[in-house]
């Protein structure tokens, strides 16, 4: 059993970001503690609170926050991505767990997923805090991915729109926005693949999300390239869970960047793709985790 807690805490530029705090009860001395938070666009209600319930009765103190201008986080502009400032903000989710009387403060590991899943490897890579990473599906090489994403013959355009945003803001509009899933052919959007638009348009409660963010998150996750952090992460020790048919966070990228990590490293293969771990194969990838979490924690 745990006890869920509401909570906030500060980071740069006078934002609070709003996370849930899961303490297991009958504790009997400061914990071991987890760090966790979404990827790509993704909140703490996007099917992720599952994963901190079962750290929470593995015994461990969760943290599970929403990025900054998403979800119950303060920020603004709403929906904007830039992966340096959401690592920046994590440090403090960090330091916010050290602070917490529950809290073993030298018994801290860090949950990734998707694009988080980069982060995790970055911050494991660059904060000795850390004493575990554990990475699900983790962005590796945004620029690679995104050849891949965008046809050769649409990249042109795409260019087109980014400088079209930058002399927009420029001259002080607001920064242009897309939609993040889409199925239609003729709408711009971050994702198009069915699995994609089913996972994100899963329902949560109002006002929470919506289906936009900043074209200039686009530019940045192609500019993204965490896998070449990972042979730093080492001597941490490094999980990482990949899905056999990631289209998203393709599987053959991030097969490669597990090679050049460094020991202590464990990978496991899980059926399906990209969204399968928080779903049909969460059994596999929730237990996955906490057994590296207690043999590393």
């Amino acid at each position: 059993m745990f006890e869920k807690q509401d909570v906030s805490f500060p980071v740069e530029g006078g934002v609070d970001l709003s996370a849930w705090l899961f303490v297991p009860e009958h504790r009997t001395a400061p914990l071991p503690a987890i760090t966790m938070a979404h990827g790509f666009a993704g909140t703490k209600y996007h099917d992720i609170e599952p994963f901190a319930e079962a750290f929470a009765e593995a015994g461990f103190v969760v943290l599970l926050h929403d990025h900054r201008g998403f979800g119950d986080s303060g920020g603004t502009p709403r929906q904007d991505i830039n992966p340096w400032q959401q690592i920046a903000d994590w440090r403090r989710a960090i330091s916010y767990l050290q602070a917490r009387p529950e809290v073993d403060e030298n018994r801290i590991g860090i949950w990734g997923t998707s694009f988080s899943g980069g982060h995790a490897i970055v911050l494991g890579a660059t904060d000795r805090r850390l004493k575990v990473v554990v990475a699900q599906a983790p962005t590796v090489d945004g620029y690679a991915t995104g050849q891949r994403r965008i046809a050769p013959e649409a990249v042109a355009d795409l260019e087109a729109r980014f400088a079209a945003d930058e002399q927009a803001q420029l001259a002080g509009e607001p920064p242009a926005t897309q939609l993040i899933v889409s199925n239609d052919p003729g709408r711009p959007a971050a994702y198009k693949a069915a699995d994609a638009v089913n996972f994100y348009l899963r329902p949560v409660p109002d006002g929470v999300w919506e289906n936009r963010l900043t074209l200039r998150s686009t530019r940045w996750a192609r500019m993204y390239a965490p896998g070449e952090f990972i042979d730093r992460v080492s001597p941490t020790p490094l999980l990482m869970l990949v899905a056999e048919r990631d289209h998203i966070a393709v599987t053959d990228l991030a097969l490669k960047a597990y090679e050049q990590a460094l020991q202590p490293k464990r990978i496991v293969i899980l059926e399906g793709g990209h969204f399968d771990p928080y779903l049909a194969e969460f059994p596999n990838s929730s237990s996955e985790a906490v057994d590296w979490f207690r043999r590393h924690l």
